[in-house]
């Protein structure tokens, strides 16, 4: 049994509880989780209590794959533009959109995505073989927990403690109304302000036990790329800017983040996506010298498959002239663009586990920004389907290599796919209004910094409006972090592999110019336990950290939202 009611209803179930958690990490550090074994955890754990009071025939291990790829699909609707570019362009246009209409945007670009991988699906997984790191982990998960019950019962029980300690500490904090953050002790002497504590440059500990948890999913070198990179902006380059008086200090009891950061974020965003553009062309260039034989991508979908392509092009291209006012010419190209990127995407998250939705989104604002110059929606909501398309299609691909691994139907998990697509898009929509119901006030904040929003943001300020954009001094900076960006990709194409695991990663160092010093410093404690538990106990390190840290995420997450929810009540 395999596309039961049952499975597609949990996963939807499912989808519609951890959707919310990446929304909400999402706007807090621009990253999100992938969800398949959580939510094949949870699924397992659920039917498993039933089963055992009669209330349930037993769970099966293909049942509980249509669950974790509906769940999965959901959970990943974030790549649809709901933490990046749909509100930059509020914070650029004021534009606004009412939970309709946003989910009826979210639903069709992640759709395309879905009908991508359906025809490229053989070709990446069966005939090339590639690895696609996140779905071989979820197989052999979910088989472990159908082999040895036990092994599924201990995770279930460490993910869900890890939640309730991780959402009380969130709920304690709330209702505290005020809890502190740690300030470290210390000054730097600023030309002008005198004395500034390394308190009003936000170098501090943060009672969030998310973020320790993010810290121990990204790993160490991440997490300590994130903190020289905090030490970088916020302990060196900002005095320096202060003391040359191109930011105006803010009060003397505050966290001057918001000034500080209307400057750093120029390097910040082109570190970012220098080192991105730069790590995706040398993959490609890599990935085309040692192809041998036909290069052409052969799209394998059966016989209704050019109906469904070109029907979810057509409902794409509706809903961008429709909601955004796009020319119908744009539309359709931006559709064209988004089916060759979101196979450059599946075949990047195949070979390497990180899916490059950030630079797949600028090449297109780049595109358009010599198609429709200066027009900011334009260039926004194409790059916006490129990315909901992409990260949907990669996705669904590391759902479809589990399959393929455990021998499920192909066709019946791109039918949970599009329920989970459904339920991440009325989910997902509507927790982004109610966590952010105004953007231009709420984000770009210390509460929510929206790291993603501020690269989209800045990329398409620059290509509308050129260098008038960038404050003053800004611009010798961004050209410092374009060359570190460039350096940066450039050895991680070509040194040896252990060499380059030992540099700085240059997005996390560009992160960390965006994001507060605290939540760097939150990272990096997260990151350095997980290492911790690597060296002490690896077994148990290699079986749990990442169900560990899931519940962090999840409890402070969800937590978070429901507090949200309760104020927009009242």
């Amino acid at each position: 049994m395999e596309l039961t009611p049952r499975a597609v209803g949990t996963g939807m179930m499912l989808g519609a509880l951890l959707t919310p958690c990446n929304v909400y990490s999402g706007l807090k550090i621009g990253w999100s989780f992938n969800m398949s074994i959580a939510a094949g955890l949870l699924a397992a754990g659920i039917w498993g209590a039933a089963g055992r009071f009669g209330a349930a025939r037993p769970w099966g291990l293909y049942e509980n794959n249509i669950n974790q790829t509906a769940a999965s699909s959901s959970a990943s609707i974030v790549s649809a533009g709901l933490v990046a570019p749909i509100p930059a362009l509020t914070l650029l246009t004021g534009a606004t959109f009412s939970w309709p209409v946003l989910a009826v945007w979210v639903f069709v670009i992640s759709l395309l995505g879905v009908v991508v991988a359906a025809g490229i699906r053989h070709h990446m997984i069966v005939t090339e073989g590639l690895r696609f790191p996140a779905g071989v982990a979820t197989a052999e998960t979910i088989t472990q927990i159908h082999a040895r019950g036990t092994e599924a019962a201990r995770r279930l029980r460490l993910l869900l403690s890890a939640a309730v300690v991780s959402g009380g500490v969130k709920a304690a904090v709330e209702l505290a109304a005020a809890v502190p953050r740690l300030a470290l002790p210390g000054a730097v002497t600023v030309t002008g302000a005198g004395r500034v504590g390394l308190a009003n440059l936000g170098f501090a500990f943060d009672p969030s036990l998310l973020m320790l948890g993010f810290g121990a999913i990204i790993g160490w070198r991440a997490g300590l790329s994130l903190l020289i990179g905090a030490i970088l902006a916020w302990g060196i380059i900002a005095p320096v800017v202060l003391s040359l008086g191109w930011v105006e200090p803010g009060a003397p009891g505050s966290v001057w983040y918001e000034p500080l950061v209307g400057w750093l974020l120029w390097p910040g965003v082109m570190l970012l996506a220098v080192s991105a553009l730069v790590s995706l062309a040398s993959f490609l260039f890599g990935f085309l010298r040692r192809k041998r034989g036909p290069r052409t991508l052969r799209l394998r979908g059966g016989y209704g498959y050019p109906l469904a392509i070109a029907a979810t092009a057509l409902m794409v291209t509706i809903a961008a002239v429709a909601i955004f006012g796009l020319s119908p010419v744009d539309a359709i190209i931006a559709v064209a663009v988004s089916f060759v990127l979101a196979a450059v995407a599946a075949r990047v998250t195949g070979e390497t586990g990180i899916t490059p939705i950030g630079a797949l989104g600028k090449i297109t604002q780049l595109t358009y920004a010599g198609l429709t110059p200066g027009d900011v929606t334009a260039n926004l909501m194409t790059a916006n389907i490129t990315g909901g398309a992409a990260g949907q299609c990669a996705d669904l691909m590391d759902d479809l290599k589990t399959g393929y691994l455990i021998g499920a139907t192909p066709n019946r998990q791109m039918v949970a796919q599009t329920f989970g697509v459904l339920t991440g898009s009325l989910v997902g929509t509507l927790v982004y209004l109610v966590l952010v119901p105004d953007p231009r006030a709420m984000l770009l904040t210390p509460e929510w910094p929206a790291p993603a929003v501020v690269t989209w943001k800045a990329v398409a300020e620059v290509l509308s409006r050129g260098v008038g954009a960038i404050p003053p001094g800004a611009l010798p900076a961004m050209a410092v972090a374009a060359v570190l960006g460039l350096l940066s990709g450039l050895a991680e194409r070509f040194l040896p592999l252990a060499i380059a695991r030992r540099l700085p990663s240059a997005p996390a160092l560009g992160l960390a110019f965006v994001i507060p010093a605290w939540t760097s410093i939150s990272l990096f404690l997260g990151a350095l336990g997980a290492l911790v538990l690597a060296r002490l106990v690896p077994l148990w390190a290699e079986r749990r950290t990442v169900t560990l840290a899931a519940g962090l995420v999840a409890g402070e997450s969800l937590v978070g939202v429901g507090f949200a929810v309760a104020s927009l009540m009242r």
